[in-house]
């Protein structure tokens, strides 16, 4: 059963530090930092939660002195220094997010609490996407020698009595503790929340319910390995220990404002005969002088766009129903019918890049650095729900959940 509770979170002393913007001192998550933005994040503040969460790697780093020992001497500073505090009493943390999609103007609204840690498939905390192994281990280098969560976890949950949903909307009208405007114009604000009426009514809303981590499996994963770690190290407990729960924000799949987007994939090695090989499972049309791809695509079940190269893309449009020998909650998803049945047919396994912009995609296959892209639409939330609940995963890169969230709101420090 999914245990959700209020914590006291740390914080940017904004009192403090009042003549620094929240841009100067917030992040993006460090999976999506180009080397060029870190520097940029870096130059706004001496600060920027950058500097713990992602730091630069130096010339002569050792086990002694490298960014992982420098995110832990900062955290200590910024804490001795003020420049972070502990919020007195638990709690948890509105967070809302303003942000344009298609020229609409949407709201995702959530909160920051910690959630015990389960194992994934044991528990009512589910994974949908397949991970990687090298970020986890970065992720748990930092926790190691960090001892916290500074970045939280992207979670969803389903309550149509949206008891906490009201009580957000509520408290959103107040003054934010701390906003930001991210580097898309999205704009992020933050509010404790200190009654203990609402906090009661939020923790016995999410009492039992299932969570599905939407964005942060290797931060997940991660927190897993630093309990197991730390138990082993510490051995058995009368009571649960800090490193029992990780940080994690919660947004209600019953509310308007959750936006998946699709993740494009590039491949280098694609067979001459690709069309030839595809023919008998896709309807193939080729596409000439209008390079509007997913639009072109947008809403159509099981059809994909390719590009490779040129001033023409082919339009592929499934003949069959799903994959029959994937099981029911995959078997209909186009990325199980791109991965097990397109990239099998054409023999790709390996060294395939993922891109969300489409420009970027075409104009990398007409470099030469790419042999062929192809195009998809996005996954729906309620396949993300119907796969977590199955105990499956998608490949990687099936969900691409906007607005990403920012670092730097709130920290669990253990």
């Amino acid at each position: 059963m999914a245990e959700v509770v209020p914590f006291k979170g740390v914080l940017f002393n904004v009192a403090q530090i009042s003549k620094v913007s929240g841009e100067d001192l917030l992040a993006p998550p460090y999976d999506i930092i180009t080397p060029e933005y870190k520097d940029e994040l870096y130059e706004r503040s001496p600060y920027n939660i950058v500097r713990i969460d992602f730091g630069k790697e130096l010339p002569g780093d050792n086990s002694n002195d490298n960014k992982y020992v420098r995110a832990r001497k900062l955290l200590d500073a910024w804490l001795k220094e003020q420049v972070l505090i502990r919020s007195r009493t638990p709690g948890f943390y509105s967070y809302e997010i303003s942000y344009k999609m298609h020229g609409r103007e949407q709201t995702l609204r959530g909160f920051l609490g910690v959630v015990r840690l389960e194992g994934l498939g044991k528990g009512n905390i589910h994974p949908h996407e397949c991970t990687h192994s090298r970020p986890k281990k970065d992720r748990l280098d930092l926790m190691r020698i960090c001892g916290a969560n500074i970045s939280p976890i992207f979670s969803l949950y389903n309550s149509p009595d949206r008891k906490t949903s009201s009580i957000l909307s509520d408290i959103n009208q107040a003054t934010p503790y701390i906003a930001a405007k991210d580097i898309d114009g999205s704009v992020h604000r933050l509010w404790p929340i200190e009654d203990s009426k609402a906090i009661d009514t939020i923790k016995n809303e999410l009492q039992g319910k299932a969570i599905f981590i939407a964005d942060g499996h290797h931060r997940y994963e991660t927190a897993l390995e630093y309990q197991k770690e730390m138990r082993a190290k510490e051995g058995p407990a009368d009571s649960v220990k800090p490193y029992d729960y990780v940080l994690m924000f919660l947004a209600n799949m019953s509310d308007e404002g959750l936006t998946i987007l699709p993740t494009h994939r590039l491949v280098k090695n694609i067979p001459s005969d690709a069309l030839d090989s595809l023919a008998a499972d896709f309807e193939i049309q080729k596409i000439s002088g209008k390079f509007d791809i997913t639009d072109s695509i947008a809403g159509q079940r099981d059809v994909f766009g390719l590009y490779k190269g040129g001033d023409s893309w082919y339009k592929l449009s499934y003949k069959g129903a799903g994959i029959p020998e994937a099981p029911p909650a995959l078997k209909d998803l186009d990325v199980t019918i791109l991965h097990d049945l397109i990239f099998k047919k054409l023999d790709i396994k390996g060294d395939i890049s993922y891109e969300m912009d489409v420009s970027k995609c075409i104009n990398l296959v007409r470099e030469n650095n790419f042999n062929a892209a192809f195009f998809l639409n996005p996954t729906q939330v309620g396949d993300v729900e119907r796969v977590a609940l199955a105990s499956l995963r998608m490949p990687p890169k099936s969900t691409y959940f906007y607005p990403k969230l920012l670092t730097g709101l709130v920290l669990n420090i253990f």
